[in-house]
């Protein structure tokens, strides 16, 4: 096992309830009185975190705003005390959480340089040796010699990274730091973590791109209603974090309504099975899955069959009618059809995605009926999207 670096043991952070007078005076006292407050009371921005990183681990932290991630980050770093719980340290430690911390606005770039690598416990003479590095990281041309109160968002991250950068501590927590920068500045920080990560540096990463997590982070921990969902393998995590938020944003939509009168056209079942022949709801991607739909007619005509697959955002994949294929379809009855589509080897990325049968009037101009189903696709990739091309790079 590597050199335990951190530990959290059932973490919390809370703060006082300040929004009237008698709360106001509460917190007041409690602060001068030396007390902690009081556990459960007040507003709980984080509780019951537990956590332990060891050396050459990557962890990305998720979850929606308001959550508790920063929060997280800035416990673990000391920027702020725990109000219950307890954290153990080893080793260096740098974070990237809030840039302009330690950066005196009135001051300019160069010296707070000085000023930011003398809080880090570095001495001019060595803050001299790393100079030329840090400047050439930064990049931030004639602005140097200009108030730091001057630079826009994206300076003041640049700058601060490229004193983090020449640290190179053992432990880096970073906290949206590429949502900053500017597309070249992104593309040296991935290359300079990549480095990092390389030669055995340990990671805590807050970003809202799942994309990055992915790339950078083995492990996740997805951060809800200020408490830990969830925590493991990233694809397992993030894609349980996207599902969460299509869930909500199909609870916000008003459902359709599907047609019950038997005299019409009707879709009586649909199901998904693997290649043994059983219902799944998951399946993993490239393997095979068939669709099958039982299909009713109230005059004894073929109706057509169709399908469509969308995705989690509720854009279209892919959908085709059986009226494009020949002989398609089996009669069980004078008054029902089957229809199943196979797929050798599903070619969905890993995600959640619905999958929609519709019968429609044997011409196949009216959806007459509709039903769907949750499909849940498995699998760890780096690509985008929602579908894997047939490819070959050169």
């Amino acid at each position: 096992m590597s050199a335990l670096l951190l530990r959290a043991e059932n973490l919390g952070k809370s703060y006082p309830a300040i929004g009237h007078a008698g709360g106001r005076l509460r917190a007041m006292l409690q602060i001068l009185a030396g007390r902690a407050l009081a556990s459960g009371s007040g507003v709980q921005v984080l509780r019951d975190v537990n956590l332990s990183v060891h050396a050459g681990q990557s962890i990305g932290i998720i979850g929606e705003n308001g959550a508790g991630k920063s929060t997280l980050l800035k416990l673990f770093s000391g920027v702020i005390m725990p109000s219950s719980g307890s954290i153990e340290r080893h080793g260096s430690m740098a974070a990237l959480i809030e840039l302009s911390a330690g950066f005196d606005q009135e001051l300019s770039g160069m010296d707070n340089i000085f000023l930011k690598t003398a809080l880090m416990g570095m001495s001019r003479r060595q803050t001299r040796q790393h100079l030329d590095a840090i400047i050439e990281f930064a990049d931030i041309g004639d602005a140097l010699w200009q108030p730091v109160k001057t630079y826009s968002s994206g300076m003041v991250v640049r700058l601060g990274f490229a004193i983090v950068a020449i640290q190179n501590p053992q432990l880096l927590m970073t906290d949206e730091v590429l949502a900053v920068g500017d597309e070249s500045f992104q593309r040296k920080c991935i290359a300079w973590l990549d480095n990092y990560l390389a030669h055995g540096g340990t990671l805590l990463m807050v970003s809202h791109s799942t994309y990055q997590i992915k790339r950078l982070c083995p492990q996740t921990i997805w951060i809800h209603d200020h408490k830990v969902a969830m925590q493991g393998d990233s694809d397992r995590v993030i894609n349980a974090y996207l599902d969460w938020h299509a869930e909500k944003q199909r609870q916000n939509e008003q459902p359709a309504q599907r047609a019950m009168n038997p005299e019409h056209y009707q879709v009586l079942s649909m199901q998904l099975l693997d290649a043994r022949q059983q219902v799944v709801q998951e399946i993993r991607s490239g393997q095979a899955l068939s669709i099958e739909m039982r299909l009713s007619t109230p005059d004894g005509r073929q109706p057509v069959a169709g399908f469509g697959i969308i995705d989690r955002g509720g854009l279209p994949v892919y959908g085709v009618a059986s009226s494009n294929v020949a002989n398609a379809g089996e009669q069980l009855s004078e008054q029902e059809w089957r229809y199943r589509v196979e797929f050798a080897d599903l070619p969905l990325l890993p995600g959640s995605y619905t999958v929609r049968s519709h019968v429609l009037d044997p011409e196949g101009l009216r959806v007459c009926d509709s039903l769907e189903t949750r499909l849940a696709v498995t699998g760890s990739t780096l690509e985008l999207g929602s579908v894997r091309l047939q490819h070959k790079w050169q």
